[in-house]
C-alpha cells in the first residue's frame, strides 16, 4: 500500500509540473505547434533577421503598436527558404507562411500574415486598381492593406537552374473585420517597407546574386 501511495504521489507531482510548463509556454501556433513568443520588438520578429529598423517603424504605422508576438520557432525566413528551395522549379500556385505577426497583449488586436510563393515566370504587369506599383524588384505592389514584391534569384541553392527563380513575398492584414484606419499613402509606404525587408532577408538567405537586384533600403517611388 505504501508503494502504491508513493507511486501515485509521484505521478501527481509530475502532472503538476507539466501543467505549470504548459501555462508558462502558452498554446502552440502555426508552424509546428511550438510556443508563442510574446512582447517582442519589431526587429526581433520572425527569427530576428527579417525586420529592419525602418520596417519596425513601418509596423507601428500599420498596427499602432511597437511590441508584438509571433508564433512558433520555425516561423523564420531561414525555415521558409528551405521550403522554397524544395519547391523549385515548380510554381507553388499559392502562398505559404513565413510567419504571422500579432500585437502583444494589451495592444489593439492586429494580425499580419507574411508569405512566400514561387512564380512560374516574371510578372506580367497587371495591377489591381487599389494597388500602386513601386520601383523595386521585378514587381512591387502596395495598398492600404497589403503589399507584395517579386524578385528574380539566381543562386547555387537551385541546382541545375538555367533561369532565375521568381520569388514573391507578401505582407497582408489578416482576419481583421474592422475597416482600415489611417493615411492611405502612409499605409502603402509602410506595407511596401515591410515587404521589402522580408524580401531582402529572403534574397540574402537564398544567396541570390546581387541580392536579387533589391536595394538595401526600400524605394517608395512610383513606377
Amino acid at each position: 500500500m505504501v508503494g502504491r501511495r508513493s507511486a501515485r504521489a509521484g505521478f501527481l507531482a509530475m502532472a503538476a509540473v507539466a501543467s505549470l510548463l504548459l501555462a508558462a509556454t502558452g498554446c502552440g501556433g502555426s508552424g509546428g505547434g511550438e510556443a508563442a513568443a510574446e512582447d517582442l520588438a519589431g526587429t526581433e520578429l520572425c527569427g530576428g533577421d527579417a525586420v529592419s529598423a525602418e520596417a519596425s517603424k513601418a509596423l507601428k504605422v500599420i498596427t499602432g503598436a511597437s511590441r508584438f508576438g509571433t508564433m512558433a520557432e520555425t516561423s523564420t525566413v531561414a525555415h521558409a527558404a528551405k521550403g522554397l528551395v524544395e519547391a523549385w522549379p515548380y510554381p507553388t500556385g499559392g502562398r505559404d507562411d513565413i510567419c504571422r505577426v500579432y500585437t502583444a497583449a494589451g495592444s489593439p488586436e492586429f494580425e499580419l500574415r507574411v508569405t512566400w510563393g514561387l512564380e512560374g515566370g516574371a510578372p506580367t504587369g497587371s495591377t489591381a486598381s487599389d494597388l500602386i506599383r513601386l520601383r523595386m524588384g521585378e514587381e512591387t505592389l502596395a495598398g492600404e492593406k497589403s503589399a507584395s514584391m517579386v524578385f528574380g534569384c539566381r543562386s547555387d541553392r537551385f541546382p541545375g537552374a538555367t533561369k532565375p527563380a521568381h520569388v514573391r513575398i507578401g505582407v497582408e492584414r489578416w482576419g481583421m473585420p474592422k475597416p482600415v484606419e489611417g493615411d492611405a499613402e502612409a499605409l502603402r509606404d509602410a506595407y511596401a517597407t515591410v515587404a521589402h525587408s522580408f524580401s531582402l532577408a529572403m534574397a540574402k538567405e537564398l544567396g541570390c546574386e546581387e541580392n536579387g537586384g533589391l536595394p538595401e533600403e526600400a524605394v517608395l517611388e512610383r513606377a
